[in-house]
């Protein structure tokens, strides 16, 4: 039996998830997931590519508010989580799209600049900003947000145990920030699904997600290597690019569960 083993937010663009038993989905995704990034002094977003250091800080969600802590001075900060923020607009470059986002305020970039010695923006999107997925693979105009591409992903665990038996040391999940991850099925058939349904909500794959140097960085330590991604290439390469995991596109539905059945159709 195919079933929904974890799902996973990311509220800060590639800073630390947290996991829960249940979440909302919002025409963007899974709610709170992605919604606020770190921005260069160029405007542009900023990642573990570039920052590795960036897998140091934690997140947390608690009476609407997100509290991040630096691991590697224990430093915290918190801030509400708004609809709006009187914060100056800009203009963010994410890969080739611009959207409009708001600087949550200027204490808290300082605190970011601060940590990660670079200075740089905690900016949010709202929800009634635009940024479309890629024509080429959107079926209704679905809107994404500050995530790379698409709205959710997708990833078995069994395409994690089959990547482990061939690795040296084994990695966890946390290198590829899924939001979900399912257990039953064969390594990477989520490569394969169209239409189908975690629960009540259903849900349509609509593109391998390809995959880079980011999957490399230890999530607990930032450090950096060769693996995953050199084994992986060994493998999972197609056109150039090196595959794990599926993009996902909502059809229909507002609500996930852990435990929830998952039903191909």
């Amino acid at each position: 039996m195919l079933q929904l083993a974890e799902i996973w937010i990311y509220p800060i663009k590639s800073l630390g998830g947290i996991s829960l038993l249940q979440s909302k989905i919002l025409p963007k995704g899974l709610a709170y997931d992605r919604r606020w990034m770190l921005m260069d002094d160029t405007n542009k977003f900023m990642t573990q590519r570039t920052l590795p250091e960036m897998a140091l800080f934690t997140t947390e969600i608690e009476n609407e508010t997100i509290k991040v802590t630096f691991r590697k001075n224990n430093s915290t900060i918190q801030f509400p989580i708004q609809k709006q923020y009187n914060g100056t607009t800009f203009s963010a470059v994410i890969w080739d799209d611009v959207v409009e986002v708001q600087e949550v305020n200027q204490t808290i970039s300082q605190w970011f600049t601060d940590c990660l010695q670079k200075n740089c923006r905690l900016v949010f999107l709202p929800e009634t900003a635009s940024r479309p997925v890629d024509v080429r693979y959107a079926k209704q105009q679905e809107q994404v947000s500050l995530a790379d591409g698409y709205p959710f992903l997708i990833i078995g665990q069994s395409s994690l145990d089959d990547l482990n038996k061939k690795l040296i040391e084994p990695i966890l999940m946390n290198r590829f920030r899924p939001n979900f991850v399912f257990t039953g099925g064969l390594p990477c058939e989520e490569d394969h699904w169209k239409k189908f349904t975690i629960g009540n909500t259903t849900f349509e794959g609509v593109k391998p997600c390809s995959r880079c140097v980011l999957i490399n960085v230890d999530q607990f330590t930032a450090e950096g290597g060769k693996e995953p991604l050199k084994t992986l290439a060994g493998y999972r390469t197609q056109n150039n690019k090196v595959y794990f995991g599926q993009n996902l596109l909502l059809v229909s539905g507002d609500e996930v569960k852990v435990g929830d059945k998952i039903t191909l159709q």
